[in-house]
């Protein structure tokens, strides 16, 4: 799966990797979160262009986005058969570009967060799915989910999906979306190959939506990891309050699935 990932590489690189016209302009981003505004590549009219989308996918039969729950991925075995993705994964297939995403790996004492990469530094681009909403007054909102296949033994040991991840190569296959090429795209929603990506554990400091830095990204000490696990062991539980609500809980980065 994917909940959270990270921009980091420069405007001008990703432009020219991914091939669209737009010279957009844009910071490092190292904490990206679901219902957050993510570049997106898509084609049109044959040419590939650059827009913004926001990470949570609306179906366009949905009247009213509160009371639908939020969809930050598309699990690859059902996305043909599910009507939220039906006529997006044949018309509406998108990349999103990326340096790296986030799992949270789960312990004895608590959920670890890790930083995953390919092993050769290059960008990512994440397999995905939009659709255009629009609401009762006209207005018109771009979203999009990523596509999410199960893990290959090597990466299972972190969470049992992964981002389908689209290579270069493959650009021109994943974005056609002209009805003959379903069939040829479809075959691309699989793990990626063994060895492709690399990964190390980072600070909890990720959990949280309003941290965006490069310390995020730093792998953990294993004394770092000792202190963090003792703390955890010896922090009191909080009594329940029946008539006070408690504080909402922080949010460990993995989003909504279905």
């Amino acid at each position: 799966m994917c909940g959270r990932y990270l921009i980091t590489s420069s405007p001008e690189a990703l432009r020219r990797l991914f091939g669209y016209g737009e010279q957009p302009n844009f910071p490092p981003r190292y904490n990206v979160a679901p219902t957050q505004p993510v570049p997106v590549v898509i084609l049109e009219n044959g040419v590939r262009q650059f827009r913004l989308m926001r990470w949570g996918f609306l179906p366009s039969w949905v009247k009213d986005p509160r009371k639908f729950a939020l969809v930050i991925n598309a699990r690859a075995e059902t996305v043909l058969e599910k009507p939220s993705f039906r006529n997006a994964i044949r018309r509406r297939r998108c990349i999103l570009p990326a340096d790296g995403y986030y799992e949270w790996k789960t312990s004895p004492t608590r959920k670890r967060p890790h930083l995953i990469r390919r092993r050769d530094g290059a960008p990512i681009g994440f397999a995905g799915v939009a659709e255009t909403w629009m609401g009762p007054n006209g207005e018109e909102v771009d979203t999009v989910a990523i596509v999410t296949a199960p893990a290959a033994p090597e990466m299972a040991a972190l969470h049992d999906r992964v981002p389908v991840t689209i290579e270069p190569r493959d650009f021109d296959r994943w974005l056609d979306g002209g009805e003959i090429d379903l069939e040829p795209a479809l075959e691309l929603l699989v793990a990626p190959r063994a060895g492709t990506f690399v990964w190390h554990e980072v600070s909890t400091a990720v959990n949280r939506v309003d941290n965006d830095s490069a310390d995020l990204i730093l792998p953990c000490s294993e004394e770092d990891i000792a202190i963090a696990e003792a703390a955890s062991r010896k922090q009191p539980k909080e009594p329940q309050r029946k008539l006070k609500a408690s504080a909402p809980e922080e949010d460990n980065g993995q989003g909504s699935l279905f």
